[in-house]
């Protein structure tokens, strides 16, 4: 699986590069979501859907993304292994300019998700991961970093998670969509863990979080879709973490017909 996390790698770091061409140019307005095709926003994911297809495109796998949701279940159901990619995900964090946007891939196979990369463009920060070869963090990282393959990235990558002493139990949230039962499970949580706080932050980052060992749980009882949640989950069951339903045993699966999560527990 060495090779298809080279190629995930380089396409999301290639990825966020055109990201932040439009991130960046003065002439872009963010203040407003707008859903004409000719927005910032909408250019950029496209920009980077573009990009990551032609990596993916060389691979043996099909490609279910955010840009390419409809395709229809019954051409899916037969696909044991497929990528799912989200290229532009924490939309509110592009808008509002705070830079926790990520750009998402990720590896299923027979619905587990087996291989993950997850790159924050703004802040050059590499998460990734995959069955049977851990999961790592990676700083400084883009397009004019001269390793760029996995091999040689481990050399300068932090393991996951990291062992963090005497910090209180932490829950990371939502910055833009905490739910009234996201509230209510942590007020129940803190109950247990009087000494709780809680971080918020966008996008994927917070499953990050908790792989990385910063944060012990993510609760999210709100609507998210499969190309949200699925390259964090990679990297969080190859950090010894897992994402549960609400029942904090089942693990959510992907490639389903319908493609929105469950409500669901990092930890």
């Amino acid at each position: 699986m060495q090779h298809e996390l080279n190629i995930a790698i380089l396409a999301a770091i290639k990825a966020g590069s055109e990201i932040m061409k439009i991130y960046t140019d003065p002439n872009s307005d963010f203040e407003i979501e707008r859903k004409a095709d000719n927005s910032p926003l909408t250019i950029a994911d496209k920009k980077s859907n573009e990009v990551i297809s032609s990596f993916l495109d060389k691979t043996s796998f099909p490609v279910l993304s955010e840009e390419g949701k409809n395709i229809d279940y019954s051409i899916r159901k037969s696909w044991e292994k497929l990528w799912i990619v989200d290229p532009l995900d924490g939309t509110k964090e592009f808008i509002k300019r705070n830079g926790e946007f990520t750009v998402n891939i990720a590896l299923i196979s027979n619905g587990i998700p087996e291989l993950g990369v997850i790159y924050v463009p703004v802040k050059k920060i590499l998460y990734y991961g995959c069955t049977g070869y851990g999961a790592y963090k990676v700083e400084n990282i883009d397009l004019e970093s001269k390793l760029l393959s996995a091999e040689d990235l481990r050399k300068f990558s932090i393991s996951l998670p990291i062992k963090h002493e005497d910090r209180p139990f932490t829950v990371v949230a939502s910055r833009s969509h905490l739910s009234p039962e996201t509230s209510s499970f942590i007020e129940n949580l803190r109950q247990k863990h009087p000494d709780l706080v809680t971080t918020s932050v966008g996008s994927s980052i917070k499953i990050c979080l908790v792989s990385e060992g910063c944060a012990d749980i993510y609760p999210r009882f709100a609507p998210t879709m499969e190309w949200d949640t699925a390259a964090g989950h990679a990297i969080a069951r190859a950090a010894g973490k897992e994402i549960y339903h609400t029942d904090r045993e089942t693990p959510i699966c992907y490639n389903k017909e319908d493609l929105l999560n469950p409500w669901f527990i990092v930890e």
